[in-house]
């Protein structure tokens, strides 16, 4: 099993005929991913890739059967695709655009209250469950199946983990990115829960940054619950100097507020194996789980 996606996970494409559209639903679709229909207004009755292109989300998934969207447009149109997305009823949205406009995002927010969507993103590397699909941008080359989840803020530790993960044998059960960006959808909270109800997941590793309040959520969710699974974290960003922004438009820590130490010391104190390097990680997990 997974979590969000799987074997039955039928993916669209908003903005699949783009250059970026074109070369990862190429490489989705390589992986074994079943990707079903693109849409891009003004193009309805073509094909690209041998799949059919439709002018809306909602004729698209009707005539296809999609329950995912891959959101690859430019930024100015990011919010209007993921809320088209959300009112067709797409379960899964994940958007990787990067720099949508944090006001467009509040309509996005405004639209997912009410809906049954879980969007991904934006600014997100996607979701991966290893040898069942994959939406999004992240890297296959690494990955293999097994029983790790993985969420992540950064795309970059992202791949390292996965990497790491493979190499001790460990594998992923799924990998979410869920974005750097200050307002976006699922966040590590939603992750932990759907992981902690996963069969296939037998532990989780989070990958923090400072700035934001995502870890501190974590944390507060795992002190609430007996999770009953083991949490190893790693927060980035501990030498980084204060009320200054580092890369991501969440990634800043202003006034001792969202400092890698602080966001570490609450995770340690909800029970989370805390790594203070990206290179104990994998070995964290594996003492943790204990034999296989």
């Amino acid at each position: 099993m997974a979590v969000l996606l799987g074997k039955d996970t039928r993916v669209l494409v908003q903005g699949m005929t783009g250059r970026a559209g074109t070369f990862y639903t190429d490489l989705a679709m390589r992986y074994g991913s079943t990707y079903v229909a693109g849409v891009r207004p003004g193009k309805a009755g073509t094909t690209h890739l041998d799949l059919p292109v439709f002018d809306g989300v909602r004729e698209a998934a009707e005539a296809t059967g999609a329950n995912a969207s891959l959101v690859l447009v430019p930024p100015h149109k990011a919010a209007a695709a993921m809320i088209e997305a959300i009112e067709a009823g797409i379960g899964l949205v994940v958007c990787v655009t990067e720099r949508v406009p944090v006001h467009d995002m509040l309509r996005v927010r405004a639209a997912l209250n009410g809906s049954e969507t879980q969007l991904v993103g934006p600014n997100s590397q996607g979701v991966l469950a290893p040898g069942l699909c994959k939406i999004g941008v992240m890297s296959t080359a690494d990955a293999q199946p097994g029983r790790v989840g993985i969420v992540s803020r950064s795309a970059s530790l992202t791949s390292e983990i996965v990497a790491q993960t493979t190499a001790a044998k460990l594998g992923q059960s799924t990998t979410i990115g869920v974005g750097g960006d200050p307002i976006h959808g699922i966040g590590f909270r939603r992750c932990l829960e759907l992981f902690k109800d996963d069969p296939a997941t037998e532990g989780v590793i989070l990958i923090g940054e400072i700035g934001g309040s995502e870890e501190e959520a974590a944390a507060d969710y795992l002190a609430s619950v007996d999770y009953g699974k083991p949490v190893v974290a790693l927060v980035v960003g501990r030498h980084a100097p204060a009320q200054r922004r580092m890369g991501h438009a969440g990634t800043l820590a202003v006034l001792g507020g969202g400092t890698a130490d602080a966001k570490l010391r609450r995770l340690q104190e909800a029970g989370a194996v805390i790594a203070r390097n990206a290179d104990e990680v994998a070995g964290l997990m594996r003492k943790a789980l204990g034999p296989a």
